[in-house]
């Protein structure tokens, strides 16, 4: 039996950078995924697989070298997440440097680091095959990480002792509310071994999909009531996040009162939106509306965003060509590069989207077109395989 479990990507919608100073900010899931797939092996083929599709890395270990090197584990306890530590992460480096990983993919190491901790964490040392497909680009702030964690961990839990999951249903299925808090605590896990110290937003947002609202460390979620689509443009322009960070903290420190004006003004917009997105549209000329007012939203808060320093040219030349066509666009994330989003009213032709694209496109930027606020994690079972 082949198991497969897909996960959202998400985007912020409003609230970047003052999120990190404890104002609000909102978070989507879009209809972009990662998607895993793990098949169980016969105990006397001895090797765990892990196949990255879109970065043509394959893996095999045996289960005994991971036996040997984990041994301290005592795994697996699936229905505890616990963290990695220290010397289990040298463990793992020691299995991962075994491989012949190339010296340009190096910095995706963690993600592999965080595939061998959740796999004999959640299933122990059975053999096994996993496959990973991603529609999300990598470190272009769309919660590519994340995604991988959630449909990793929902794929594995899948098939552990700590879900009870009717695998005779076809098609795509949820996890009930107690089970999907336990695969976004694994993937929380894996978070923290690539990042460090991440704010639980991303792995939240694609575990439970549909809008959070995250302030102070504490997540609400927000269900959304407006069909709202982003058309995502990735400028490919690589960002320090960690650097974008410290100049927003070094202006605040140099212009208190300036910077806490413009800290509020952003949370005011973060709270209209959440508010606007779970009004009911009575009819077309009220939806029209409302998108009208997220469109000035985007506006003012991509203008707060450029006063603290987080924007770019690149990010400039996709407002401009966007703003030929009438339509709001804001950076997502951390800035300073990486995506922005355009909102695509329903009353758009699909004409218009496609000269916006062509014209992005000749900026050497890649498009998405996506659906916000949809389903999160979903799991598939396929008894033929």
């Amino acid at each position: 039996m082949e198991v497969t479990a897909r996960a959202p990507g998400k985007i912020i919608l409003a609230g970047e950078h003052a999120v990190v100073h404890g104002y609000t900010a909102v978070a989507s899931s879009i209809d972009l995924y990662t998607v895993v797939s793990l098949r169980l092996r016969s105990e006397d083929e001895d090797t765990v697989k892990l196949k990255l599709n879109d970065i043509g890395l394959d893996f095999s270990w045996s289960v005994g070298r991971i036996k040997e090197v984990l041994s301290h584990l005592g795994s697996p306890f699936s229905s505890t997440p616990t963290s990695c530590s220290l010397e289990t992460i040298k463990s793992l480096a020691t299995l991962v440097d075994e491989q012949s990983f190339p010296e340009t993919k190096i910095g995706l190491a963690s993600g592999v680091y965080a595939f061998l901790w959740l796999y004999t964490s959640i299933l122990g040392f059975k053999p096994a095959t996993v496959t990973v497909s991603s529609e999300l680009p990598v470190g272009a702030g769309l919660g590519s990480s994340a995604a991988y964690c959630v449909s990793l961990s929902a794929a594995l839990l899948a098939l552990s002792d700590s879900v009870k999951l009717d695998v005779s249903q076809k098609g795509w299925s949820t996890f009930k509310e107690t089970e999907a808090e336990l695969v976004n605590k694994w993937a929380f896990e894996g978070e923290k071994i690539i990042h460090g110290r991440p704010s639980g937003v991303d792995n939240s947002v694609s575990t439970f999909g549909n809008v959070i609202k995250f302030k102070s460390g504490v997540m609400t979620r927000v269900d959304s009531n407006m069909p709202l689509k982003m058309l995502i443009t990735n400028t490919k322009v690589g960002r320090d996040t960690k650097a974008l960070v410290a100049n927003v903290s070094a202006r605040k420190s140099r212009h208190p009162d300036a910077m806490c004006s413009v800290l509020n003004a952003i949370e005011a917009i973060s709270d209209e939106w959440s508010t606007i997105i779970q009004s009911h549209a009575v009819d077309d000329l009220y939806l029209s509306a409302n998108e009208e007012k997220l469109g000035e939203l985007m506006e003012m808060n991509q203008g707060l965003l450029l006063s603290i320093g987080v924007s770019h040219a690149s990010i400039e030349n996709v407002l401009q060509t966007s703003m030929k066509y009438k339509l709001a666009s804001k950076l997502t994330g951390a800035g300073g590069g990486g995506c922005v989003l355009t909102l695509l009213p329903t009353h758009i032709s699909g004409e218009v989207i496609n000269k916006l694209v062509e014209e992005l496109g000749s900026f050497g930027f890649q498009c998405f077109s996506a659906g916000i606020g949809g389903k999160g994690v979903q799991i598939s079972f396929d008894h033929s395989s």
